[in-house]
């Protein structure tokens, strides 16, 4: 956009330049040889009069829109780029994970879809910019035992499910909440004490999170 605005620049300084020779071409012999002789140059600002200075004011006026229209491109194509955040991961293909005596963070390691926010060697999504998420997961188990299942913001509990042991068959459960994060929030899943979790190669416990839109 600035070599077009150089370009005009440029060729309103020559038209000015053979308007001027044209004049004193028609004034005699002698100017004329004398403008035809010299070098072409660029006349500044403050030289142009009237219709002139009015071309050099709209001239410098579009460069100066040309530049904001580029800016604000820029600003808008990392706008686009800062709202491609989305993660999804399932436990897979481990058996049973628990129970244990005290709480873990789940990790997801079959990742189907990552952007990056996500880190599968931990289980942690760290929002990178501030808005509204949506998370969701679902949990399957032999009823045998419980399940719980936590959903977690900074240590925080946000929503949670658990089936009771109920007999010894396949059970599951899914929950899911639209959460508000500032840039460097941690949201994970939390395994409850004494309970367990499994899955296999159908992926039946997975973990997901999307931003929708930025605050």
């Amino acid at each position: 956009m600035k070599i077009t605005v150089a370009a005009l620049t440029l060729s309103f300084c020559y038209l000015s330049v053979a308007e001027v020779q044209l004049v004193e071409h028609q004034a005699g012999e002698e100017n004329a040889a004398e403008i035809h002789s010299s070098e072409p140059a660029c006349f500044c600002a403050g030289d142009l009069t009237g219709s002139q200075k009015s071309i050099w004011v709209i001239l410098r006026d579009l460069e100066a829109k040309l530049e904001n229209t580029v800016k604000q491109l820029e600003d808008l194509r990392g706008e686009v780029q800062g709202n491609r955040v989305a993660f999804g991961a399932s436990i897979s293909n481990v058996g049973n994970v628990g129970p244990y005596t005290a709480e873990i963070t789940l990790t997801y390691k079959k990742v189907y879809a990552n952007t990056g926010a996500y880190n599968p060697a931990t289980g942690i999504f760290t929002a990178p910019v501030k808005g509204v998420y949506y998370f969701s997961f679902s949990g399957h188990n032999i009823s045998s035992r419980p399940m719980g299942l936590r959903l977690m913001k900074n240590g925080v509990q946000m929503v949670t499910v658990f089936n009771h042991a109920a007999g010894n068959r396949h059970e599951t459960a899914t929950n899911g909440m639209t959460l508000q994060l500032e840039a460097g929030d941690q949201v994970y899943m939390r395994l409850q004490v004494n309970t367990w979790i499994f899955d296999n190669g159908n992926d039946h416990s997975t973990f997901i999170g999307h931003l929708l839109f930025r605050l």
